[in-house]
């Protein structure tokens, strides 16, 4: 007679900081950073909410760290590397952060227990900024202007109404124009048909033309000091 065989159960994962973090960071991805709770990450885990208070303190600890997290994505401003160039590098590696993490637009500037990765992010760019020729004043401007624009774009880039694709925004835009007499709102239609709706649009674009303004003002007000 064949013995039974018991079937095999893949070995349980242990809990860890890294893993809580992780975690809760694809969870804000998918549901928002609203619906976040210890109890609902706890479910994702497959674990009680209370096993997570053996890594986080607590909810801030918990939004410190995945806010860390997300400053570990952005690259660091290169060594060596002109300031305007390393700037813009950075700018762009930190949108492409926050089209992954949308959810940590609100929360960048506003966490008051900075991780390692956070901290060695500003560092970088404030010495990438001192090492150009700015001072700390300067520096101070610069980055302040930079990060404003880095995540006022990357918030209405989130919010805008428009599709994934330039097939749904033509959708978006036609739908939205059909409510929009064009005699009251003439500067609006020709902008929408002479700009949005011609091939190849995407808002994206606005990105690096933006950044080069405030990079050449920027330039200015170094050279002017």
């Amino acid at each position: 007679m064949a013995s039974k065989t018991k079937p095999t159960t893949k070995p349980r994962i242990p809990l860890s900081r890294e893993r809580v973090l992780l975690a809760a960071v694809a969870f804000a991805d998918e549901n928002g950073i609203a619906a976040l709770s210890m109890r609902k990450l706890g479910e994702a885990l497959g674990v009680e909410a209370m096993s997570l208070y053996n890594h986080v303190t607590n909810k801030d600890q918990l939004l410190d760290g995945m806010v860390d997290l997300v400053f570990g994505e952005i690259d660091l401003p290169s060594t060596g590397a002109d300031w305007r160039t390393a700037m813009r590098d950075r700018a762009e590696s930190a949108r492409q952060a926050l089209r992954r993490h949308p959810w940590a637009i609100a929360l960048m500037s506003t966490r008051t227990s900075p991780g390692r990765a956070t901290l060695r992010h500003h560092d970088a760019v404030i010495g990438s900024l001192r090492a150009g020729g700015f001072s700390i004043q300067m520096a101070a401007h610069a980055f302040s202007a930079l990060d404003s624009y880095v995540y006022g774009f990357a918030l209405q880039e989130a919010t805008l109404p428009l599709g994934d694709t330039e097939e749904e925004t033509v959708e978006v835009a036609l739908t939205m124009m059909a409510q929009v007499p064009a005699d009251e709102y003439p500067h609006l239609t020709e902008f929408t048909v002479e700009h949005i709706l011609k091939p190849g649009y995407d808002y994206g674009d606005e990105f690096a033309f933006g950044l080069d303004l405030i990079l050449d003002g920027l330039g200015r007000a170094r050279d002017s000091t």
